[in-house]
């Protein structure tokens, strides 16, 4: 069987090489130094966001006295890392780099052995959020993203800079020991304890509830009353909170939709759902599936089943000419570096990203904001890539 995330060794072997995540070498040469020209010096860069916000970022550190860390019990209370992006005044706030120079390095040593791409390339791609940026009043939805196995949770910064520029509150979660890089206030680093583990569909089943408790710790500190862990807390619409991930990340939005009724909407990115949608469905909560087409027209079975048991509302789109990482920053970063798409890939990275942002905001829009989007209701010549699976 043919499971979505298993496909990640394909990109992420191009992108970034050598993925211990990876169950196998995909068919063709992954470029290496020595065979891939690295435009070493480039000044990498997100596309834009789309929306009429500013952005305003910080990071938080938040730690869960009620829970031992899952991967490492000698750590002792879980903690994470979490970057939240609120929409901000225009003009205000400094640029805000794209994430610390110890997460890269541990990104690119663990992705690229052998490895010329200088830390600060990756480390100083521009981004368009502003640290201490004055916050718009109101208050927003807010959608918690989750990054994908192996990696940092800045995989997904262009879909939480363009959600957070149309009116919402992201809250972008780095699941401690599950990546390579993650930056505490203190100044040490955490790698990927979990890399290149053998895992069954079990230990997969029981990585995705993990990612659900921490999501649900997450939304517990971000609303508590009166003392809730990040100081724009107040923006937040607590009555309007949606998930978003990608590959463990997104297959993470069915045990949270599950056990958290603070989460009324949750969209999966490419991710195998190993935690399985049950038989009585999702109480009814809508779902976005968001994935790349299988080599030979096959399906991933776990998407075949939860699609199935889904009863509430329900879309799953297929994206023609994508790959697992078409969702992520990653295609775009590798592109500027030079690297070469996959043979498989004919989608362009920009339009991937341009593509995520458009179905993930029009379906938060539709679920949190009460707004219709035709997009979500069938093909439409602007989207020739998008396939609507009946």
């Amino acid at each position: 069987m043919t499971r979505l995330r298993r496909t990640a060794a394909a990109v992420l072997l191009l992108a970034l090489p050598l993925s211990v995540a990876a169950t196998a070498a995909p068919a063709w040469a992954a470029p290496t130094p020595a065979t891939a020209t690295v435009r070493a010096s480039v000044q990498l860069e997100l596309p834009r966001p789309t929306g009429p916000f500013a952005v305003g970022r910080e990071i938080v550190q938040l730690v869960d006295q009620n829970r031992t860390d899952p991967w490492v019990p000698s750590a002792g209370p879980r903690q994470l890392m979490v970057s939240m992006y609120y929409p901000a005044k225009p003009g205000t706030g400094g640029p805000a780099p794209y994430m610390t120079p110890e997460a890269a390095r541990f990104l690119l040593d663990g992705k690229l052995p052998g490895n010329t791409v200088p830390t600060e390339v990756l480390a100083d791609a521009r981004t368009w959020s502003r640290t201490d940026a004055a916050p718009q009043h109101g208050r927003f939805p807010l959608v918690v993203l989750s990054p994908g196995f192996t990696m940092p949770r800045t995989e997904l910064t262009a879909l939480a800079e363009d959600l957070t520029s149309h009116g919402y509150i992201v809250a972008l979660v780095d699941h401690t020991y599950e990546n390579y890089g993650t930056t505490f206030p203190d100044g040490h680093t955490t790698t990927c304890v979990m890399c290149g583990k053998f895992l069954t569909r079990e230990d997969w089943a029981g990585l995705d509830a993990s990612r659900a408790k921490d999501v649900s710790f997450v939304l517990d500190r971000l609303t508590d009353r009166p003392h809730p862990a990040w100081r724009y807390a107040h923006l937040i619409d607590r009555s309007r909170i949606g998930m978003a991930g990608h590959s463990v990340g997104g297959a993470a939005t069915v045990p949270t939709m599950l056990s958290d009724d603070r989460v009324r909407a949750g969209v999966n990115l490419d991710g195998s759902m190993d935690f399985g949608v049950p038989a009585t469905g999702l109480k009814g909560k809508p779902l976005l599936m968001l994935g790349h087409p299988l080599e030979g027209g096959q399906e991933d079975a776990s998407w075949t089943d939860g699609w199935a048991a889904l009863d509430g509302w329900k879309r799953w789109l297929t994206v023609t000419g994508s790959d697992h990482g078409t969702f992520t920053d990653i295609p775009v970063l590798a592109e500027q570096l030079g690297l070469p798409h996959p043979p498989t890939t004919t989608i362009t990275p920009e339009r991937g990203v341009q593509l995520t942002r458009q179905y993930v905001t029009a379906f938060f829009d539709l679920h949190l904001k009460g707004i219709p989007r035709p997009i979500l209701d069938g093909p439409t010549p602007q989207n020739p890539e998008i396939t609507f699976h009946p």
